[in-house]
């Protein structure tokens, strides 16, 4: 897989069959303004150096790898983390945040708006419109506000407008919804920030390449820390962006495995999981091509999982790829499994995670029981802040408290 980020996307932003641009074409116009932009502007010498002393200045990068070597006692292997959860704000978002409102300053453009699930990406935007001075609108299921409380609350302290999403499953998708058409409504003065590797093309491209930063920073320092490569990278899978970042610096290393952790929540049945690849098929949703939990009509399904940042029907185009390729293995875990890998590493090494990463924990724990002599590195994408309350009151008395 030589010269592949100069294959992928495309010109039309293209993953293979998947991804591309479906949008109504007063939006593709606007699309297509910030595609210029971004290739104008991202090799510049200007933005690259504010973008660099905002990495490290402001968001604290790099993040260090640290070797879990209590968890790797008791599992086996040897396991090491991508420590995302000490980014600024907690997690890996503010890696393409950062980026997308930087761009923004450039276009000129007065607003940031955009979706979140955990809350993750809502703080690290709220995070970066404060920085640059920019207004900011949060969409928001009710169920995740409930949830994410902690990051609502953040998100308001910072100056963002939160809009809570009262339609359909009240999570995710719904937000992406109700943010696109809020976006349609003022396609000039505002820029949508979608959050992940996701939607209409340049934003799977734009968001990947601006958490490439992961990936080039954990093979450089596990390569310190070893002299060798890992034998497994493993990362969450929902909309796929902490993902994207640690696999690009290996997908052209074919000896280094690369696991995708999709949720597989509560069971098989349709709504009990968020398992995209593992259950979906080629279909369409919010203006681009990707594998899509859906009905029979091709309209995306109902999907649970108890990580508000996974519960998405879709997932990269880029990743649906991947999977067709056969570089990336797309597993999964259930919500009983997840839980206990965030009580199992704050407990064992001291690391609270987000539910999310710890989807990506419970699967190298598994890993590491099996291949007891290989080398595991996690993109341990978020801290547990946010999660905490929420696992006490459901899950608490299980474990203790």
């Amino acid at each position: 897989m030589s010269d592949y980020f100069k294959t992928y996307p495309d010109a039309k932003g293209n993953y293979g069959q998947y991804g591309g641009s479906f949008i109504p074409p007063n939006l593709q116009a606007e699309m297509e303004k910030i595609t210029d932009a971004y290739y104008s502007i991202s090799k510049s010498h200007e933005f690259i150096s504010e973008l660099r002393s905002i990495r490290k200045h402001f968001q604290g990068r790099p993040t260090p790898v640290y070797f879990a070597k209590r968890l790797s006692d008791e599992y086996g292997g040897r396991i090491y983390l991508k420590r995302e959860d000490l980014n600024h704000t907690g997690a890996h978002k503010l890696n393409h945040c950062m980026g997308e409102a930087l761009l923004a300053k450039y276009l000129g453009k007065k607003k940031l708006i955009a979706e979140t699930g955990a809350g993750q990406h809502g703080v690290a935007l709220a995070t970066a419109a404060a920085y640059f001075g920019l207004e900011c609108e949060i969409h928001m299921g009710e169920v995740d506000i409930a949830k994410e409380h902690p990051n609502v609350v953040r998100m308001k302290i910072l100056g963002a407008k939160v809009v809570p999403v009262s339609r359909g499953l009240r999570t995710l998708k719904e937000a992406v919804d109700s943010a696109f058409e809020a976006y349609m409504a003022d396609p000039v003065t505002a820029i949508y920030c979608i959050g992940s590797v996701v939607g209409p093309h340049p934003f799977p491209m734009m968001v990947r390449e601006f958490q490439r930063v992961v990936g080039i920073e954990a093979k450089e320092q596990f390569f310190e820390m070893t002299g060798e490569h890992p034998d497994s990278v493993m990362a969450c899978v929902g909309g796929g962006s902490n993902a994207m970042g640690i696999f690009s610096a290996y997908i052209e290393d074919q000896n280094v495995k690369l696991y995708g952790v999709e949720p597989m929540g509560t069971g098989t049945k349709t709504g009990e999981h968020a398992a995209t690849i593992t259950y979906g098929k080629p279909g369409m949703i919010h203006g681009f091509k990707c594998y899509l939990l859906q009905d029979e009509q091709g309209q995306p399904s109902p999907v649970y999982s108890i990580a508000s940042g996974l519960d998405y029907p879709g997932v990269g185009p880029e990743h649906s790829m991947l999977h067709d390729l056969g570089r990336v293995t797309y597993t999964s875990v259930t919500d009983a499994e997840a839980v206990d890998a965030f009580f199992q590493l704050s407990r064992k090494e001291g690391i609270i995670p987000a539910l999310e990463s710890a989807h990506a924990v419970a699967y190298a724990l598994k890993l590491a029981r099996r291949e007891p002599r290989r080398s595991i590195l996690v993109n341990l994408s978020g801290r547990g802040d946010k999660d905490i309350d929420f696992v006490v009151e459901k899950h608490g008395e299980q474990y203790g408290i």
